[in-house]
């Protein structure tokens, strides 16, 4: 017999049976679970057994804090209650049943992103170091080292750094100016339709037959080149960096591709249905699509830029700050990462990030203050010290802040 059996039975008769469970999983330090009615679980009693340490509620799922301990927990709790286990994604497929409308938009959206989040975390590196070796004046006419006087970067006066700055380009423009290939992708994977038609979906809003998405603002409208088809023209504009108008086309395909599929004679389908839904997505991806996800994108963009510098911004990055931990907890911190992405193609960068990591480390620092002062309760300290050592690790790398557990 486990030696979590009596509070895996306990458990059980807290969450309202093995009726009231949709889906149970669990993660590194918790039980997930789905449940048929929150409203029936008990939480000061599941809060006062022995094995959990407290419980919260997020993006439509009950999560149980166990601890290091929690696989043993698991094996136990599925022992006794006779539900069948179920993976992640399964328990948050079942949880989006008492999510509200924006947190299963905010759910989606997190799950697009989640799996592109290593390459901005590789390109940010990256062109972070390129920066430093191409733009940072701190070395002076004569050779010498100066931060204050320099002004060669080493670049300049290395053509090892230069190759090396040229080099590192290389991956800076395919994790950002080329991010509409990911997005597209990720979209078609979280939807179950067709990769390859997202990933084809991308390079045509990238492809070096259109006028780079960057150089428009400087290009003369006489000069940019269109599609003619006689009774009416299309601007070949491309859309590097662009976010919105990828999530947007994205969709399309998603939702063309489902609707031939429903009506097309399976016999034919293997052709019939990559034509008829890739063309039209493309079609209406330069025609409509882009368009507006170009002016959504770039309203947004400026609508937060403007907040962190216009003479409010002091207040904008105090509610900014406020805010950000609670709606974390509701699961609606994921729009940020799109948000960010904007900022960095429309101006260059972003304060988004640091100060998502700032609040990230007030966390930390209050959680490491609170294990000093309960350094003796051996009950407190094992939510302490792995969630204070999890707060530093997220600041570090603010992109990723909670994307292994939405």
């Amino acid at each position: 017999m486990g030696k979590f059996r009596d509070d895996a039975q306990a458990l059980l008769a807290l969450v309202g049976g093995a009726d009231n469970i949709s889906a149970v999983s669990h993660c590194m330090t918790r039980m997930r679970f789905a449940l048929v009615d929150p409203k029936k679980a008990d939480i000061d009693g599941i809060e006062d057994l022995p094995s959990v340490k407290g419980s919260f509620t997020q993006a439509g799922q009950f999560q149980v804090i166990i601890g290091n301990a929690v696989a043993d927990f698991y094996a136990d709790f599925i022992d006794v209650s006779g539900v069948s286990g179920g993976s992640k994604d399964q328990v948050k497929a079942a949880a989006r049943s008492n999510q509200n409308v924006a947190q299963k938009v905010m759910s989606n959206l997190g799950e697009i992103f989640a799996p592109i989040i290593p390459a901005f975390i590789c390109g940010g590196l990256v062109l972070g170091f390129r920066n430093v070796i191409t733009s940072v004046p701190m070395f002076t006419e004569a050779g010498g080292f100066s931060l204050d006087a320099g002004t060669l970067t080493p670049a300049d006066v290395s053509q090892f750094w230069a190759g090396i700055g040229s080099f590192l380009w290389l991956i800076g423009e395919a994790v950002f100016h080329l991010l509409p290939v990911g997005i597209c992708w990720s979209v078609t994977r979280k939807m179950g339709t067709t990769q390859m038609l997202g990933i084809v979906l991308g390079l045509t809003l990238v492809s070096p037959q259109l006028l780079n998405g960057f150089a428009v603002a400087d290009t003369p409208a006489k000069d940019i080149p269109v599609w003619d088809f006689g009774f009416a023209q299309v601007q070949m504009i491309g859309y590097q960096g662009q976010v919105i108008t990828a999530i947007l086309a994205a969709f399309v395909l998603v939702y063309l591709e489902r609707g031939i599929k429903r009506i097309c004679p399976e016999v034919v389908s293997m052709i019939v249905v990559p034509v008829f839904s890739l063309v039209p997505a493309v079609f209406l991806a330069h025609v409509i699509v882009g368009p507006i996800g170009w002016w959504i994108g770039d309203a947004i963009a400026a609508a937060v830029y403007a907040g962190l510098f216009s003479p409010l911004r002091l207040l904008f990055a105090a509610l900014f700050g406020f805010l950000y931990a609670p709606v974390v907890m509701t699961g609606l911190h994921h729009m940020t990462n799109a948000i960010d992405t904007q900022l960095v193609t429309a101006y260059g960068g972003t304060l988004l990030w640091p100060m998502i990591a700032l609040s990230n480390i007030a966390q930390g620092s209050a959680v490491l203050a609170m294990s000093v002062l309960q350094r003796r309760n051996e009950r407190a300290q094992q939510v302490n010290v792995p969630a204070c050592i999890s707060c530093y690790a997220i600041s570090a790398s603010p992109s990723r802040r909670c994307s292994a557990c939405p």
